[in-house]
């Protein structure tokens, strides 16, 4: 497709994603326009134009998008009946409202693994609570919600029946608990051409209270072999769906070698902040290089990165004060993104730091001192 900056691009969501993708929309001159229910989002005062009301509201979102000619999203909790709409109307809408469908409930996506032959863990589909106390042989497992879960949330382990007291009394799936050696993530693009590429594996690591991402390395740490394995499949399963826009996809990385799918999510993802500085192109780039289609750009990293995320501390609420950032500041290869929220609280996403470095051990001596550094709290307490 010929380059063309007249194009409006609606965004369904102003959190962080969102403000990052406008962040780099601004070096093509694009024309944002953004819906999110909080008045204050990270990308009220950056959008050319902010709109504040639901996501899930079918007039609301066929309201926003009548004046755009692009629309995506940064979080799959939206109207997908006002997205469908929409595209029969003309308008482009990436990722594609069949592929939200898809996602959208964890459900159906386990089920569309399983008849593409892509590889994940066994599952059981549960329809309320005590349903899971069917399957105390298939234990130990993870219980998620079908729909309505981000962040960790609407997930709970069972690990004996004595848990299944704690399982969701609504549909949802229990999956067999993997034995992982890594939790990996491979963020592929792919433009309506068919054009595909993948940045490199990632190494995450959770926060082990708020069940999210806490920092993560890239590139991971594994032999050639396995790297090749995790950017297939995220390749076929990208090819699968048949998304157009970001596929993040996330994978264990089990103790006999093997890769198993976990997750998906089509935007940018948590596993991909790293490369605004790190890679030639970011995945926020790519995101827009993608939808728009125009040709993908170069994901080579230029350096080893880490990534950390920036949390509300345990105890505070309020307005944010951060803790630490000139002690951080003065480290080579650290750089810091707020992302334009007042308010914090216990394990809030307030921003995360990128940090660079050729050499992984410097790299994990830099992520150790952040972590210990930089705090987020509050005036109040």
């Amino acid at each position: 497709m010929q380059f063309n900056n007249t194009q409006k691009l609606g965004i369904l969501g102003g959190g962080q994603l969102g403000r990052m993708i406008i962040q780099a929309a601004i070096d093509f001159d694009f024309t944002i326009k953004s819906l999110d229910p909080d008045p204050d989002a990270p990308c009220k005062f950056i959008a050319h134009e902010f709109v504040n009301g639901s996501l899930k509201d079918f007039d609301t979102v066929m309201a926003f998008g009548q004046d755009c000619d692009i629309i995506t999203i940064e979080i799959e909790n939206v109207s997908i009946e006002a997205l469908e709409a929409l595209q029969n109307q003309g308008k482009l809408v990436y990722p594609q409202p069949s592929v939200l469908r898809l996602i959208q409930d964890k459900r159906i996506q386990k089920q569309f693994y399983k008849e593409n032959n892509l590889p994940t863990a066994d599952f059981i589909l549960t329809n309320d609570r005590a349903d899971v106390s069917n399957y105390k042989d298939f234990l130990p497992a993870v219980h998620k919600l079908g729909t309505g879960g981000y962040d960790g949330k609407g997930v709970q382990v069972i690990r004996t029946e004595a848990d299944f007291a704690k399982a969701f009394d609504q549909p949802s799936v229990l999956e067999k608990m993997v034995d992982f050696e890594k939790e990996l993530a491979v963020i592929v693009a792919r433009n309506p051409s068919g054009e595909c590429k993948t940045f490199p594996v990632v190494e995450m690591v959770f926060h082990p209270e708020a069940n999210l991402v806490e920092y993560l390395f890239a590139p991971a740490e594994i032999n050639a072999e396995i790297e090749k394995q995790a950017e297939d499949v995220a390749i076929r399963t990208a090819e699968a769906f048949g998304v157009v826009g970001l596929l993040a996809v996330e994978m264990f990385l089990t103790k006999d070698g093997q890769i198993l799918i976990n997750e998906v999510a089509p935007r940018p993802h948590n596993s991909g902040h790293q490369s605004i500085r790190a890679n030639d192109v970011s995945q926020y780039e790519q995101h827009l290089r993608a939808i728009f289609d125009l040709p993908l750009g170069s994901t080579i990293a230029h350096s080893k990165a880490a990534m950390v995320n920036l949390l509300g501390e345990d105890g505070y609420s309020g307005e944010a004060v951060y803790e630490g950032m000139n002690d951080i500041l003065a480290i080579e290869g650290v750089h810091p993104f707020l992302y334009g929220k007042k308010l914090t609280k216990p394990f809030r996403k307030m921003g995360h730091i990128t940090i660079i470095d050729q050499n992984f051990d410097k790299l994990k001596e830099k992520v150790n001192f952040v972590k210990e550094k930089l705090k987020v709290i509050s005036r109040n307490e």
